[in-house]
C-alpha cells in the first residue's frame, strides 16, 4: 500500500472491484451540479490516466452518458457511484476520475483542486490554499485549449 493510498477499491456491495495501475497522488473536489445531484453534494474523486484501472470483477459496472463529453459509472447492484471519465476524441480521451470513497483506503493524499468553483453552493467553503478552477477554466482543458 502506498501512504498516498491503495491502488485497489471497489463498490459498497463488493459487486464491482478494481485495481489502478498506481496510487492516485492527490484528490480534486467538483462542484459542478451534476456531481452534486448524483452525489447528495460535492464529489471528491482522483484521477486515473486512461487505461489505469483493471476492473476485477464489473458484471454490474454500469455508465451513464451523463453529457456530451463525460459518462458516469455505477453499481447497478448497489448505486454506488464510482468514476466519470472523459469520453471527448483527442489526448484526454479515457481519463477517469475515480470517486475516492470507492478507494479501500485514502492514505495521506493531498487535497489539491476544487473545479467548478463557480457553481459550488455559498453554503459551504473548504479551508487552506489549493487550485479553484472555473466552468470556463475546465472547458478550456477538456477541449484541449488550457
Amino acid at each position: 500500500m502506498s501512504e498516498l493510498g491503495t491502488k485497489t477499491g471497489g463498490c459498497q456491495c463488493g459487486a464491482v472491484r478494481f485495481e489502478l495501475n498506481e496510487a492516485p497522488a492527490e484528490y480534486a473536489a467538483c462542484h459542478c451540479s451534476i456531481c452534486r445531484k448524483i452525489g447528495g453534494g460535492v464529489a471528491l474523486s482522483a484521477m486515473v490516466p486512461p487505461g489505469g484501472a483493471t476492473w476485477a470483477k464489473s458484471d454490474t459496472l454500469k455508465t451513464y452518458d451523463s453529457s456530451d463529453w463525460a459518462e458516469r459509472g455505477f453499481c447497478s447492484a448497489c448505486g454506488s457511484s464510482l468514476f466519470w471519465r472523459l469520453k471527448v476524441p483527442g489526448p484526454m480521451q479515457g481519463l477517469m476520475y475515480l470517486s475516492v470513497g470507492a478507494l479501500d483506503a485514502m492514505g495521506d493524499m493531498p487535497f489539491t483542486s476544487e473545479v467548478f468553483i463557480d457553481h459550488k453552493p455559498d453554503t459551504y467553503e473548504f479551508g487552506g490554499d489549493r487550485q479553484r478552477l472555473t466552468q470556463a477554466e475546465v472547458m478550456a482543458m477538456v477541449a484541449g485549449d488550457g
